[in-house]
């Protein structure tokens, strides 16, 4: 019985581990598509730019994260086991830049700690 439940259980936790695809994979998706089709799937430019025949567009995304907990042994004489620090959390973002050539998406960067 152990063995059959391991073979079960065993494609459950793959599967659990399991994430999408990247920020990379979801934008490479927008290479060749027209301009029109870019703004429809990420909404309005925050920026955008002209020069030497091409046109760049920079977004951004912004997201919230939970920042680590320090070390239990250093949170000093305030905290102990049962009276732990407050949860700490952080803002990050990341400017996206693509850039067009005649009115197709060409390449795209990717600059800030939350391109993920």
């Amino acid at each position: 019985m152990r063995l059959n439940m391991a073979a079960v259980m065993l494609p459950l936790a793959l599967a659990a581990c399991a994430v999408g695809p990247t920020l990379d994979q979801r934008l490479s998706a927008y290479i060749g598509r027209s301009e029109g089709d870019l703004v429809a799937g990420l909404g309005v430019p925050l920026r955008s730019y002209e020069t030497e025949g091409r046109r760049f567009l920079q977004f951004e995304q912004r997201s919230t994260i939970a920042v680590s907990q320090p070390d239990p042994f250093f949170w000093g004489p305030r905290y102990s086991v049962w009276n732990v620090p407050p949860a700490s959390f952080a803002e990050v973002s990341c400017q996206i830049t693509f850039a067009l050539r005649e009115q197709r998406v060409e390449s795209f960067t990717l600059n800030g700690q939350g391109c993920r």
